[in-house]
């Protein structure tokens, strides 16, 4: 017996629906819900109320109760009236003799039955959208293909039509469109070519949207300020009009020009910048920092760009969804290979080739702010491993004063996730508190996409509007880098010093010495205990692996040899307090790993 065949077809298709979620999701209720909809598909007997079916095998009185509630709200919305429930059908079959004792209690008005609430698809929804795509004049009987709907109705939702919201799901805003033909507010014409046009109750639903928007352009004009200035994903509203006059989204820039390809910035992001800043001497106080006069870049000689790393990819079919999602906004990104962080802003000269002459490299120069995004996933995955204190490290170390470490709460399995949910939330509270990140938190990338774009606006009219000091290239070492910057911004608070991207590529890259630096830091890390702070203080003492392991050497042989070697690590930082301190037991471990010969 199919599915259109059987005699509780609407109760089915919400086991079904159930089902299908629970395997998504790997719940323990698969068996139930299977259990549930196997017994109810070949059931041959009609009922008109959920709590019948606790005669049938899987179906327990919370199945039951979560299957009237979805009745009770299908009835509401469809305006039609509830089944009673069996046991007033029993109540109502009772004795005469029993029903006449009512008979002496004052009778009690009958209930209301409730208005079924007029259906509106909730603001930017995939409903919302398309059916303010088919409202469109001319839609009224040719209707419009699947791929045309979509372009239209993107532009009015906050989701995508093509591209699931997280890597986790499968449903994309086009699922709403079968709740539309459901609702009988959309219907479908033509073969082999689908085409879908509103219903007569489709077009009531969009005169309902538009009684509900802003009232008048003005208003919706001053929204769409309002939620550009705010860094809000709230677009523009709609004005109270007939199918005719249905405006198109607005999009305002910044600079209140049309949108302009950005050409592609020079240099390109697949030079090697590791050889721009040379090594340098250890600098040992302020007198051994440079002299210098910083390049002035004026207001107005340079815009503020976004620069997205290309591995920044929505999923492997959509490469590009994440700037084409941004340019949407109104922030075309310039996606490049980033040796540091998924995203950072820089100041971009308008006149090529003019930052090169007075001193740096290329067209760009670095701004105060870096975004490292972490899928929730993503980030249990570098705890594990140690990914995530060598990277806070190297964000440390960029001299980036505005880090911004950015969490997709995207959903993992339950199970899973319960064993790491300390370690994650001691880890966000510790790259607030200890390193002094922002954290912010998303729940999906369209999320992510919309606070990037907001971001970036808002720096647009923070730097676009000051004066930015560059220091010239040939002064840069990598070891007086960020002493340089620390004096920089405790002599000259007033001032904003930056460095061109090329430079800032070289510091941040994995040349000879810092790669020597940040492989020793991921081989101490991978001993049980020796956290990315810990590493950090033992390489300040060793340098390299081989300071390392001859230290362990001169501990001497023999059973006394050991004993120093249990104890090396321990002796020498056992005075540090809080999360730098490195216990006997860690120092143990440690010499069990690089003290044995």
């Amino acid at each position: 017996m199919s599915q259109n065949t059987c005699a509780n077809p609407l109760f089915l298709e919400w086991v079904k629906e159930w089902w299908e979620t629970a395997k998504e999701r790997n719940s323990k209720g698969v068996t139930t819900y299977k259990h549930a909809y196997d017994s109810l598909k070949a059931c041959p007997i009609a009922f008109e109320h959920p709590a019948s079916l606790q005669q049938l095998k899987g179906f327990g009185p919370k199945l039951c109760e979560r299957l009237t509630e979805k009745l009770r709200a299908h009835c509401e919305e469809n305006g039609l009236p509830m089944p009673p429930h069996p046991n007033s059908k029993k109540r109502a079959g009772r004795p005469a003799a029993v029903q006449n004792g009512a008979e002496e209690e004052s009778e009690r008005p009958a209930k209301k039955a409730k208005k079924a609430k007029p259906y509106v698809p909730a603001y930017r929804s995939g409903a919302y959208a398309l059916i303010l795509a088919l409202s469109k004049p001319g839609q009224e009987v040719v209707g419009m293909p699947k791929a045309e709907l979509i372009h239209e109705a993107q532009p009015y939702c906050d989701s995508s039509f093509t591209a699931p919201s997280d890597p986790g799901k499968f449903y994309t805003a086009w699922n709403s469109m079968k709740t539309l033909l459901q609702k009988e507010l959309v219907y479908e014409r033509g073969r082999p070519l689908k085409r879908y046009a509103l219903t007569d109750e489709g077009w009531e639903v969009a005169k309902r949207i538009r009684e509900t928007a802003v009232p008048t352009a003005t208003a919706t004009t001053t929204s769409s300020l309002s939620a550009a200035a705010s860094g809000s994903s709230r677009p523009n509203a709609l004005p109270s009009m007939a199918p005719s006059t249905l405006p198109e989204p607005i999009t305002i820039d910044d600079d209140g020009e049309d949108d302009k390809d950005v050409a592609s910035p020079q240099p390109p992001g697949d030079l090697d910048f590791k050889n721009v800043v040379a090594d340098g001497a250890i600098v040992t106080g302020d007198t051994a920092l440079p002299n210098f006069t910083p390049i002035r870049l004026a207001p107005g000689t340079f815009t503020v760009e976004l620069l997205l790393d290309n591995r920044e990819i929505r999923a492997k079919t959509v490469r590009e969804y994440m700037q084409e999602e941004l340019a949407k906004r109104g922030v075309k990104p310039i996606v490049r290979s980033l040796e540091l962080g998924d995203a950072l802003w820089v100041a971009r000269c308008k006149q090529p080739g003019w930052l090169a002459r007075m001193g740096a490299e290329g067209d760009e120069v670095v701004l105060d702010w870096i975004v490292e995004r972490k899928r929730l996933d993503d980030l249990v995955g570098s705890l594990k491993d140690g990914r995530f204190h060598e990277q806070k490290f190297r964000l440390r170390r960029s001299g980036v004063k505005n880090v911004i470490y950015l969490v997709e709460e995207v959903r993992v399995d339950a199970t899973h996730f319960q064993k790491y949910e300390e370690a994650v939330q001691s880890a966000m509270a510790s790259m607030q508190v200890v390193d002094g990140y922002f954290l912010k938190r998303t729940q999906k990338m369209d999320d992510t996409i919309r606070y990037l774009a907001s971001m970036t606006k808002m720096l647009k009219s923070v730097y676009e509007a000051k004066t930015l000091y560059v220091i010239p290239t040939s002064v840069l070492t990598t070891k007086n880098y960020l002493p340089l910057l620390k004096h920089l911004r405790e002599t000259r608070p007033s001032a904003s010093h930056h460095i061109s991207y090329p430079a800032f590529a070289s510091l941040a890259s994995k040349s000879q010495n810092m790669a020597l630096r940040d492989l020793f830091l991921k081989m101490l890390m991978c001993t049980k205990g020796v956290t990315g702070e810990r590493a950090i203080e033992i390489q300040k003492v060793w340098k390299t692996p081989y300071d390392f392991v001859k230290a362990f050497e001169h501990c001497g042989p023999g059973e006394e040899g050991k004993r120093r070697k249990m104890d090396l690590v321990a002796n020498r930082l056992g005075h540090l307090v809080g999360r730098k301190k490195i216990t006997k037991s860690v120092s143990q471990k440690l010499a069990e790993v690089w003290g044995e010969a």
